[in-house]
């Protein structure tokens, strides 16, 4: 069979297994940039031990156990913490200064896979002074990456990397003030997590949940199509305060968004915006 109709017969596949987990689970992935998709839709068929993406949707349709499983590799759980220190480090000499200046704060940290950044934002909060005043909404649409990232457990052997971030990113303590470290395990503590909410939220097909006056939401844009990005950086204005600021990743940029007549640039080479003026 020639290599063109072996490839459009496995496009027809991805579309049908796209919208089989759309239809079945509400699961929105249509709108994900494909390439990236095709990838972990192979990977997840191999570990499956699938022939075709067809075999993969008949499982998924039939078997709600491997759909779960699939959601690993659907989504990304990539990060650190104080991943690309320079961006912390302008929340922190720039962005915080200002949020200072609100009696009481909310931040929403879209995307949060098992909890990196989220963690991250709550002790730059705490060094700030803020911590005690501020609610941190962490969201994503993978239950098991909530329920990790709620449980504020990391792999031990992660954590001189993220202690070498912590410090590049200008911090006024040491990244060990705020965990406790145990049989390969890096548990870090409950008074950063009374200030979390962990919470379910499609940027596909939800809303606005909350006024924030800061939005983090770094390399999560760049795994979706123009049209699923422009929607994603339309509810991150609407829950956005007056003059509010968003952070996005070191590979984003509002450039060519269809949306970026609503930001102005704040700290543009760190990829932070000021949600501009009516």
């Amino acid at each position: 069979m020639p290599h063109r109709r072996l490839a459009q017969i496995a496009d027809i596949e991805q579309r049908l297994l796209i919208e089989a987990i759309y239809q079945r689970y509400h699961y929105d992935f249509r709108s994900y940039a494909r390439a990236s998709l095709k990838r972990r839709l192979l990977a997840a068929q191999t570990h499956f031990q699938c022939k075709t993406l067809s075999q993969l949707q008949d499982r998924v349709l039939h078997e709600p156990d491997v759909f779960a499983g699939m959601l690993d590799y659907l989504t990304v759980q990539v990060s650190d913490m104080f991943r690309d220190p320079e961006y912390f480090r302008a929340l922190r000499v720039r962005v915080l200064p200002l949020l200072r200046t609100y009696p009481s704060l909310k931040v929403w940290v879209a995307g949060c896979s098992a909890g990196e950044e989220a963690y991250s934002i709550a002790i730059l909060l705490h060094e700030a002074g803020l911590l005690e005043r501020t609610l941190v909404y962490a969201t994503d649409i993978n239950p098991q990456a909530l329920q990790s990232a709620a449980s504020g457990v990391f792999d031990a052997a992660r954590v001189p990397a993220f202690t070498q971030n912590h410090a590049a990113s200008g911090a006024t303590t040491s990244l060990s003030d705020y965990y406790t470290a145990a049989y390969g395990r890096a548990v870090f503590h409950k008074s950063l997590r009374e200030r979390m909410v962990f919470s379910d939220h499609s940027l596909a097909t939800d809303h606005v949940f909350a006024e924030v006056q800061l939005v983090s939401c770094r390399n999560v844009l760049i795994y979706f199509e123009r049209d699923l990005q422009d929607r994603a950086l339309g509810l991150f204005h609407d829950a956005l305060c007056h003059r509010g600021f968003l952070g996005l990743g070191s590979k984003e940029s509002l450039r060519f968004s269809g949306r970026s007549g609503d930001f102005d640039d704040f700290a543009p080479e760190q990829r932070i915006y000021r949600k501009a003026a009516p």
